[in-house]
């Protein structure tokens, strides 16, 4: 028993084998890891143990670039190490980024 299929649209057919050949490309890929994606810059911080009578204004200043603005780098921190501001304690370890 052969049967035999006819296309009736060239259009519709077209965007099937397109679709379908999408589909199968995004699997393989993903199965492969071709879509992974790696920076070639790693972030870096410092790690810094909070000494008495430390602000994070003053850590700011002394590990952050002399052009940038101090508050900036103060919620950068405060972002990373999820604290705030008045939460900084005496023998608190926090990290720092690394500006170059």
């Amino acid at each position: 028993m052969n049967r035999k299929y006819r296309i009736t649209s060239k259009l519709r057919f077209t965007l099937f084998v397109a679709a379908a050949i999408l589909c199968v490309f995004t699997a393989f890929n993903s199965l492969i890891g071709f879509n992974t994606v790696s920076s070639s810059s790693v972030d870096q911080y410092y790690q810094v143990k909070v000494q008495s009578g430390d602000t994070l204004w003053q850590i700011a200043s002394e590990y952050g670039p002399e052009d940038a603005d101090i508050r900036q780098i103060v919620h950068e921190i405060c972002d990373i190490n999820e604290i705030t501001a008045d939460s900084l304690e005496a023998g608190q370890k926090i990290i720092v980024p690394v500006y170059e």
